[in-house]
């Protein structure tokens, strides 16, 4: 298994939170056993009694180059058609691999904010949803909680392209 390097994870967390006290954003933050996984994951989240939602940060590749990072709910699944109707080319999942070489997270432990510049962010629009949002601020053995309505003022304080993807239309039964 390749790991992220501690020199990266530590920059990593160090942008965060930096952001956080350039916007003035309040949040919580827990130092718990790593993370890397979603038993793991439940098991800590009933321990502390957290009731924010999880996120997920999925690191994909974009077809003809780039990266982008799609913030969702940590139970949401990527719908490539609506990413492809948004960007107009196809995305994959990258391997490990390359997510470590790109950005410098854990596999399981991407974090959204902190990101090399070029990574364009798409946001779920399901997270504004939530009272609270949390998220692993690229150690894996962190976690911060913040409120949902600071999300944007977090995003824009970053240098990133934004993308706020539509809603997606209520299922028919």
């Amino acid at each position: 298994m390749v790991n992220a390097s501690a020199a990266s994870l530590e920059a990593i967390y160090q942008k965060n939170i930096n952001l956080f006290s350039q916007t003035g954003v309040d949040y919580q933050s827990w130092q718990h056993e790593p993370i890397l996984d979603f038993e793991t994951d439940a098991r800590i989240a009933k321990e502390q009694g957290w009731t924010a939602a999880p996120t997920k940060s999925l690191f994909l590749k974009i077809k003809g180059g780039g990266h982008c990072l799609l913030l969702t709910h940590r139970d949401n699944r990527l719908d490539s058609k609506l990413v492809k109707q948004v960007l107009g080319k196809r995305v994959s999942v990258c391997s490990n691999e390359e997510m470590i070489e790109a950005i410098g997270c854990e596999p399981g432990a991407v974090c959204p904010f902190g990101l090399p510049d070029d990574i364009r962010i798409l946001v779920d629009p399901v997270v504004f949803s939530y009272p609270e949002l949390m998220f692993t601020p690229g150690k894996p053995n962190l976690t911060f909680a913040f409120a949902s309505s600071s999300l944007m003022t977090l995003l824009e304080a970053m240098p990133n392209a934004v993308i706020l993807l539509p809603e997606k239309e209520a299922e028919q039964a």
